[in-house]
C-alpha cells in the first residue's frame, strides 16, 4: 500500500470514527436536573441529553460521517474542500464539548413544564460524554486537516473503474468483429469453427496417389 493510500485510509477512518463517537455521545445523558418545587409539590427530575445541551453535537457527527464518504468520492481540490468542512465540524464539536464541561445547565435548558414552578435546581453531571465529544472533535479536525494538507495528491479510488469502462468498448468491438468474420465464412461456405491451421479435407473426386503404373 502506497503512502497516499495509507493517508487516505487514515483520513476516512478518522472521520468515520469521529462521526460515530459524536452521534453516540449526543444521544447519552449528560446531566440530570432535580427541580425543587413549592410544597406540596414533590421534586421532579429531568434527564438532559447531549442533544438538549449541545444540539450541534449530533449534527456535526452526521457531517463527519458524510465527509468520510465524500473524501473517497472526490479528488484534488474537492478533497481539500471536504477536509475544510470536516475541520469546521470537528472544531464545532470541540467547542460544544468544552462549553458543556465549563458551564452548568440552567432552567433555560429544562422543559417548560419542569421549570415553571421551580424554586431550586440541583444538577448532577456526567463528564464522560462531553469529554467524548471533545475527543471526537479533535479526531475529526485532525482527519480534516490531513485531507486539506495532503488530499490533493491522493489517488482517486475510481481510476480502476475508469480504466475498465474505457477498455470495455474495445472488448465489445472485438467480439463484434469475430461475429462478422463468422458470418462471412458461412457466406463463403466455410466452417467458422474449423481450425485454420488444420490440413484441408481430401477431395473425394481426386484420383488416388500414384500413377496407373503404380497400380499395375
Amino acid at each position: 500500500m502506497t503512502g497516499s493510500r495509507r493517508e487516505l485510509g487514515a483520513a476516512v477512518a478518522g472521520l468515520a470514527v469521529a462521526g460515530g463517537l459524536a452521534l453516540s455521545a449526543g444521544g447519552q445523558t449528560w446531566a440530570t436536573a432535580t427541580v425543587t418545587r413549592q410544597a406540596p409539590l414533590p421534586p421532579i427530575a429531568e434527564e438532559l441529553t447531549g442533544t438538549d445541551l449541545a444540539a450541534l453535537v449530533p449534527a456535526c457527527g452526521l457531517l463527519l460521517l458524510a465527509a468520510a464518504v465524500a473524501v473517497i468520492a472526490v479528488r484534488g481540490r474537492g478533497r481539500q474542500l471536504v477536509g475544510l468542512l470536516a475541520c469546521v465540524g470537528g472544531g464545532t464539536l470541540l467547542w460544544s464539548g468544552l462549553r458543556a464541561l465549563l458551564h452548568d445547565p440552567g432552567l433555560a435548558d429544562l422543559s417548560d413544564g419542569t421549570a415553571a414552578a421551580a424554586t431550586a435546581l440541583t444538577i448532577s453531571r456526567s463528564v464522560a460524554w462531553p469529554v467524548l465529544a471533545v475527543l471526537a472533535g479533535v479526531l475529526g479536525a485532525a482527519a480534516g486537516g490531513l485531507a486539506v494538507l495532503r488530499g490533493a495528491g491522493w489517488q482517486g479510488m475510481g481510476r480502476r473503474y475508469e480504466r475498465t469502462a474505457t477498455a470495455a468498448p474495445a472488448a465489445a468491438g472485438t467480439r463484434e468483429d469475430r461475429a462478422l468474420d463468422a458470418w462471412r465464412a458461412l457466406d463463403r461456405g466455410e466452417d467458422p469453427t474449423a481450425d485454420p491451421t488444420a490440413d484441408p479435407p481430401a477431395d473425394p473426386t481426386a484420383p488416388p496417389p500414384g500413377g496407373v503404373g503404380d497400380r499395375l
